[in-house]
């Protein structure tokens, strides 16, 4: 009995065969998610471990992880590297953090929902956020990573608050987030996860155990965020409403801490240069400085005013 013969394909083979795309599959080979086909004169030839290797890629995909993480567990696999507790660690950390499923809406769907009116700056601003993100081949439909976020956004509109005044409530929210995920991070980092991180990667054990505790651990920062943030709520609610309900509004000390909106941008650049913990000082801190040095300029300012003043005024 003569043995098969091990089977071949071209990429438009290869493609029909594996659902991808003949531009998919040469972006998974630029970024080294899938091996180079044999060169025969002409032409590339691509057997069935390419195959293979699609059909992994679209099964992770499916399962939450990014190319980033598929292309260093393939490289593992590659390597003879055990992929059972890091495959299970990557896809806690990778995967979902939110049983949240996404949606789809169309511009009429959305224009609908906010009124009627159709606000392209709105729009522009959804998806610089991440609230909306554009299909890819249409023009006319949006993905919706949260429709829990967008529907908040239409009942505050709703409620009359202007879409640029949600667009930066957003932007300081997400802000104040991102600082508290951060110091979540940093704190079961020093407390937890320290043993795992050495400089050898874990044992395929030690990349169980650690991906057993990010299950465990995944729910506790939107616990303690959601029971601190309706402690809050209930604290100040409750005293706005008595300074509304008493004989006038009373106005504010002018010492009582303000919340200001600052744009994410500027607040990672200073991330980057003090580390989390430090943002809130080093904004009070510039803040301060730039106060500062226009009392100074303006005292400058004056008494050249002033020196001008005395010198054209003087007898000749």
């Amino acid at each position: 009995m003569t043995e098969q013969a091990a089977a071949e394909y071209r990429i438009e083979d290869l493609a029909r065969h594996s659902g991808a795309t003949v531009r998919t599959i040469r972006a998974y080979q630029d970024r080294g998610l899938l091996p180079r086909p044999e060169r025969r004169g002409r032409a590339n030839v691509y057997t069935d471990a390419h195959l293979s290797r699609l059909h992994q890629i679209a099964d992770l995909l499916d399962r939450g992880y990014t190319l980033a993480s598929i292309k260093e567990l393939l490289d593992a696999w590659d390597t003879g590297r055990g992929l059972g507790g890091v495959l299970g660690l990557v896809a806690e950390v990778d995967g979902p953090w939110t049983d949240e499923r996404a949606g789809r809406i169309t511009r009429a769907e959305l224009d609908e929902r906010f009124g009627g009116n159709p606000d392209e700056a709105a729009v522009r601003d959804a998806v610089e956020l991440g609230v909306l993100e554009a299909v890819p081949g249409s023009d006319d439909e949006f993905l919706v990573p949260s429709p829990q976020e967008l529907a908040v956004a239409v009942e505050l509109h709703a409620a009359g608050v202007p879409l640029s005044a949600i667009s930066g409530h957003l932007r300081e929210l997400r802000g104040q987030i991102e600082h508290i995920a951060a110091r979540f991070l940093e704190f079961t980092t020093e407390h937890v996860f320290a043993r795992y991180l050495g400089p050898e990667p874990p044992s395929d054990s030690e990349a169980a155990e650690a991906a057993s505790l990010v299950r465990r651990l995944r729910p506790l920062a939107q616990q303690s965020v959601d029971a601190e943030l309706a402690r809050a709520m209930r604290l100040f609610a409750t005293r706005h409403l008595h300074q509304h309900l008493a004989d006038g509004p009373t106005a504010r000390p002018a010492d009582e801490p303000r919340s200001v909106a600052v744009p994410a941008e500027t607040i990672r650049a200073v991330r980057q240069l003090v580390g989390p913990e430090n943002v809130s000082a080093f904004v009070a801190a510039a803040a301060e400085r730039e106060v500062q040095a226009r009392k100074l300029d303006g005292i400058t300012s004056n008494h050249r005013n002033r020196h001008t003043f005395d010198q054209t005024s003087s007898p000749a």
